[in-house]
C-alpha cells in the first residue's frame, strides 16, 4: 500500500506498544472537553476512538486553534503517542492506555450544527432518513453495514467453493405475473411499450440451467411496487441460487453449509446442522403458522376427540361441520388484562374468528362463561391434554382448520410478546437459532376474490411425484409442492422448489391457473420454448438477503441494515425521490402525468 498523506493509524489500533511514536491520525471530531484550557479531543474515524490532548504549555497556538473545534469537524492530527497519566487510563476503550500529543492539526472540513446528535437513537425516523448520511455515521448502523459486507463476503466464497458460478441477469426485463405489482420502465425507443424491473431472477435463473451452467448464484436486486413494511422495501437484495441435474437433499445441503459460513464470518458462532423438519401440514398444526417460532412452547392441542360428543354447541358444531376444535395453554397467563383479552379477541376477529373463549385458572377455579357447559370428564381430559396448572389461561379455535390454526397461531405469538418470552431470545448478545426446513406446501391455493386457482409459490413450481395423479384428475387442493422453504426464528428467510422442466406439465400447470394459450405464449412464450430444446431438470432457492442479515444484527427492520433505504411511504427523503422530471423527458417517452391537461 502506498504511504497514506492523512495517516498512519486508524483510531483504534494504537496501543502501550505505540508509545513514543510519530502517528498521524484522521477523523471526526466525537467529543471535546476544555479542562482549564486543556483540550481534550475524542478523535474518531470507522474503527474507534483515540483521545487527543492539547496542552498550552506544550503549544500555546496549538491550544487554540483546538479551542475553536465543533463537534462532528474533520481533522488531521500528527503527534506523538505518549502513556495517559496514572489514574486516568479508560479500560472500556481498546485505545484507553495512550493518548496523543499533536504537533500538528489540520482542519480539513468544518462541520455545521448536526439535525441530530449521534450518541443517542433519533426518534424521528423521518429526520433519520433525510440526513442518512449522518445516521450511517453511528456506531450501530456502521457495524451493520460491515456485517452486511462480512455475510455477502462469505456467501460468494462458500458458494465459489462448492462450483457456483455467479452471473448477473438483466434489471430491464418483461412484465410477468409473479405475484407482486411490477415496476414498470417506459421505452423511449419503442413508444407506448414497458420494460418491468424484476421481482426476482426466477425465469433467467432457470434459462441458465437450459444454457448448461448447471450452478449458478447471485446476489441479485429485486424490485417490487407492493405495499411496506419492517421487512419489506420497494428494492431489496436476494441470494439467488440454481443448479441443474440435483434433488432436494442437494439444495438443503448447500443451503444449510452457506448459511454456516454466513453466521461463521459475521457472528464467529456455528450454527447446528442439519436443520430440523417440519412439513407444512405439521408447521401448521402445532404452531399456527407456517413460519414457525419454536423457541417458546404453547403448541395448539386438538381437542376433536375430547368434544366429539359434546353439549357445548359451538364446539360440537364445529367438528359437525367438519371442523376442529384447538386450543394453546398460555402458562402463567391467568392474570391477563381487560386490555390485554380485548385485543386478543380483535386479532382473532381479524383473522376470521366470530369471537374468542378463554379460560382462567385462578385460585382452583376455571374461570369463563364457558366452563359450564362442559362434563366433569370433557374438564378431565382438558386438564390431562394440556397439562393444566394453577396460574395457566387456555385459548380455544373452532372452526375450519385453516381459520382455527390462523387464529391461534396469531394469539400464540401476541401472547409469547406480552408475556416477554421472547427478550432473551431476541437480544443479539445471546441468540438463539432455530433454524427449520418446511416443506410438503399445497401446490395451488384458492382466490376467492378472483375465483381462481393461484400457484402459492409460483406457476414454474413442480408437483411431488407421488401426487401426480391427484394433478391430472385436478384434485387441486390435495396436490403438494416439492417446495421447500427456510425459517429462521420464526421469519421465512428463504424458499425454492424443484422446478418443471417438462413443456408439457409447464402448459398443464399454465391451464390450471387459468392462463390462456395467448397469455401463455406472450408472456411465457421465451421460457416454453427453452423448455422444448433440452432442459434438465433443476431446482432451486432464494434467500431474504436483508431479513438474515437483519436477524444476525439483532435488528427489527429491514431498513436499518441497508445503506440508503426508503422510508415507509416508499421514499427516500434524502434526494426526495420520486420526484417530478423535466417535461421534456415525458415528451421523449410520449408520457402525459394524470394531472396534466396537456404534454
Amino acid at each position: 500500500m502506498t504511504k497514506n498523506m492523512y495517516r498512519t493509524h486508524d483510531c483504534n489500533s494504537l496501543r502501550k506498544a505505540d508509545i513514543g511514536r510519530q502517528v498521524s491520525l484522521a477523523g471526526w471530531v466525537n467529543v471535546t472537553r476544555d479542562h482549564g484550557g486543556v483540550i481534550f479531543i475524542d478523535l474518531r474515524d470507522r474503527e474507534g476512538l483515540t483521545q487527543v490532548v492539547f496542552r498550552p504549555e506544550e503549544n500555546a497556538e496549538l491550544a487554540k486553534e483546538a479551542h475553536t473545534l465543533g463537534y462532528e469537524d474533520v481533522i488531521q492530527v500528527s503527534g506523538r503517542a505518549a502513556a495517559r497519566p496514572p489514574g486516568t487510563e479508560n479500560p472500556n476503550l481498546a485505545t484507553g492506555d495512550i493518548e496523543v500529543i499533536p504537533s500538528e492539526l489540520r482542519i480539513l472540513n468544518r462541520a455545521d450544527p448536526l439535525p441530530f446528535p449521534l450518541d443517542t437513537e433519533p426518534q424521528n425516523e423521518d429526520l433519520r432518513m433525510t440526513h442518512r448520511y449522518l445516521d450511517l455515521r453511528r456506531p450501530r448502523l456502521a457495524r451493520n453495514l460491515r456485517i452486511r459486507h462480512r455475510a455477502a463476503k462469505a456467501t460468494r466464497d462458500y458458494l465459489d467453493s462448492q462450483g457456483f458460478v455467479e452471473v448477473e441477469t438483466p434489471i430491464l426485463s418483461k412484465s410477468t405475473p409473479e405475484g407482486a405489482r411490477d415496476f414498470l420502465v417506459p421505452s423511449r425507443i419503442a413508444p407506448g411499450k414497458f420494460y418491468a424491473l424484476p421481482q426476482a431472477p426466477q425465469q433467467y435463473k432457470q434459462l441458465l440451467m437450459v444454457a448448461g451452467v448447471e450452478k449458478y448464484f447471485q446476489i441479485a436486486k429485486c424490485f417490487r411496487d407492493e405495499d411496506l413494511r419492517a421487512d419489506r422495501q420497494p428494492e431489496f437484495t436476494q441470494i439467488d441460487i440454481e443448479a441443474s441435474f440435483v434433488m432436494p437433499e442437494e439444495i438443503f445441503s448447500v443451503t444449510e453449509g452457506m448459511l454456516a459460513a454466513i453466521f461463521k464470518a459475521a457472528l464467529n458462532i456455528d450454527i447446528k446442522t442439519p436443520f430440523d423438519r417440519l412439513t407444512y401440514r405439521d408447521a401448521v398444526n402445532r404452531f399456527g403458522s407456517d413460519k414457525p417460532d419454536r423457541r417458546f412452547g404453547m403448541e395448539l392441542v386438538d381437542l376433536g376427540e375430547i368434544f366429539r360428543e359434546s353439549g357445548f354447541k359451538i364446539f360440537r358444531g364445529a367438528l359437525d361441520a367438519g371442523g376442529v376444535v384447538k386450543a394453546i395453554n398460555a402458562n402463567g397467563f391467568a392474570g391477563i388484562t381487560i386490555g390485554q383479552a380485548d385485543e386478543l379477541t380483535e386479532i382473532a376477529k381479524l383473522h376470521g374468528a366470530k369471537g374468542l373463549a378463554f379460560i382462567k385458572i385462578e385460585n382452583g377455579e376455571w374461570k369463563s362463561p364457558i366452563v359450564k357447559f362442559f362434563s366433569d370428564a370433557e374438564k378431565a381430559a382438558l386438564r390431562s391434554k394440556l397439562n393444566i396448572e394453577e396460574g395457566d389461561c387456555l385459548f380455544f379455535g373452532a372452526d375450519k382448520w385453516e381459520i382455527a390454526c390462523e387464529v391461534l397461531g396469531r394469539l400464540r405469538l401476541r401472547i409469547a410478546e406480552m408475556q416477554d418470552l421472547l427478550g432473551r431470545a431476541r437480544s443479539p448478545s445471546a441468540p438463539d437459532w432455530d433454524f427449520l426446513w418446511v416443506t410438503d406446501f399445497p401446490l395451488f391455493e384458492w382466490s376467492a376474490e378472483e375465483n381462481k386457482w393461484n400457484a402459492m409459490h409460483h406457476p414454474f413450481t413442480r408437483p411431488k411425484t407421488e401426487d401426480m395423479p391427484l394433478f391430472e384428475s385436478k384434485k387441486f387442493p390435495e396436490v403438494r409442492a416439492e417446495a421447500y422453504d427456510v425459517v429462521l426464528n420464526g421469519v421465512e428467510i428463504g424458499g425454492g422448489s424443484m422446478r418443471i422442466y417438462e413443456p408439457e406439465l409447464q402448459e398443464k400447470m399454465f391451464e390450471a391457473l387459468g392462463i390462456s394459450p395467448e397469455a401463455r405464449q406472450s408472456q411465457f412464450g421465451h421460457l416454453l420454448r427453452a423448455l422444448r430444446l433440452g432442459a434438465p431438470p433443476h431446482g432451486g432457492i432464494a434467500f431474504g438477503f436483508d431479513r438474515v442479515v437483519m436477524l444476525i444484527c439483532g435488528e427489527q427492520s429491514i431498513r436499518d441494515v441497508m445503506a440508503f433505504p426508503k422510508n415507509n411511504r416508499s421514499m427516500d427523503l434524502m434526494t426526495k425521490s420520486p420526484a417530478e422530471v423535466d417535461p421534456k423527458q415525458l415528451r421523449d417517452l410520449g408520457i402525459k402525468p394524470a394531472k396534466d391537461k396537456k404534454l
